[in-house]
């Protein structure tokens, strides 16, 4: 094994995603221990990438973006098994300890899971983070088979993950969404609503009795936790993904702060590919985009109306 040549886009300060990312040319070392380094065949963009440019999770610098990733492993790092170079995988960079992430020719992995048949590469990269967000979070707030669930921001990928994985766990599921995708969560299983005025009488008919976890999942937006405590009748009952300093100012929780003893992705994650390639869970794909125009996907993520995961194609 030997270092390889890689376009990267990282960042060598904190800022805005557009103003602080560059593309640049490194040598990407052969991976470490328990690692793997991969070919990257697709790479799905996420809400964090864009809070880690802004200084979420701070480290070392420089740094890359691009978590999820799908690629064909080129070289395996001492004390790693059951896996070989030729293998077709999916995981998550090593975004804290690399100089570079997911958003690159060559990606080192932290920890990853096959890439069934059946299963488009492209595909199987935009799962991870969504449906670990999503089963974590929702396992922390003890949803059970039998107990009603709000998923505020169904439209969101997490959400999207989220109403089809409470589903699955036999949870009744209230969805508020915009019509992009409405009629596939509604297809589901879930009792679809908008979001906007009238959102509070609204749930509570569908509900028709008490709404016992409310998850809100659309990137951070202020004012958005009143009406979903309103529905909860309890502070305690709803946690966000996102709206981190007004859940905490209001008495909500925040899912970083409740997960503990999660699901390793390694034994997380293998269900859903399989069911992936069975056509039997999905993340909607919006828009990919060669990695050479990197610049144009981060300003459709941001925009805050992707409409589905943005995917680059190295």
């Amino acid at each position: 094994m030997s270092a390889v040549a890689s376009r990267v886009v990282r960042l060598h300060e904190y800022g805005e995603p557009l103003d602080v990312l560059h593309e640049e040319q490194i040598e990407v070392a052969e991976p470490p221990e328990h690692r793997v380094r991969v070919k990257v065949i697709a790479v799905g963009l996420n809400p964090a990438d864009w809070e880690l440019c802004r200084g979420f999770m701070p480290a070392r610098l420089p740094r890359g973006i691009g978590f999820d990733v799908a690629g064909v492993v080129d070289a395996v790092g001492i004390g790693v098994e059951g896996v070989e170079v030729g293998d077709v995988v999916v995981g998550f960079a090593d975004f804290l300890a690399q100089p570079s992430a997911g958003v690159a020719d060559v990606a080192i992995l932290q920890s990853w899971v096959p890439v069934p048949e059946g299963l488009d590469p492209v595909q199987a990269a935009v799962l991870p983070m969504a449906v670990q967000t999503a089963a974590w979070t929702l396992d922390a707030m003890g949803v059970h088979p039998g107990s009603t669930v709000l998923v505020h921001g169904a439209g969101s990928m997490v959400g999207f993950a989220a109403v089809q994985i409470a589903r699955r766990e036999g949870a009744q599921v209230i969805a508020t969404a915009g019509p992009t995708y409405a009629a596939e969560l509604a297809g589901f299983g879930a009792a679809v609503t908008a979001y906007g005025d009238g959102m509070v009488a609204r749930v509570r008919a569908l509900a028709e009795g008490p709404v016992e976890h409310v998850l809100d999942t659309p990137p951070s937006h202020e004012g958005t936790l009143p009406a979903l405590i309103e529905i909860a009748g309890n502070p305690d009952r709803v946690v966000t993904i996102s709206n981190h300093e007004e859940a905490r100012r209001l008495g909500a929780r925040v899912n970083l702060d409740i997960i503990s003893e999660p699901t390793p992705f390694e034994q997380l994650l293998p269900p859903y590919v399989t069911l992936a390639a069975a056509g039997q869970f999905r993340i909607p794909i919006a828009h990919t985009y060669p990695l050479d125009a990197w610049r144009d996907a981060v300003e459709l993520s941001t925009s805050g109306r992707p409409r589905g995961k943005i995917v680059l194609l190295p």
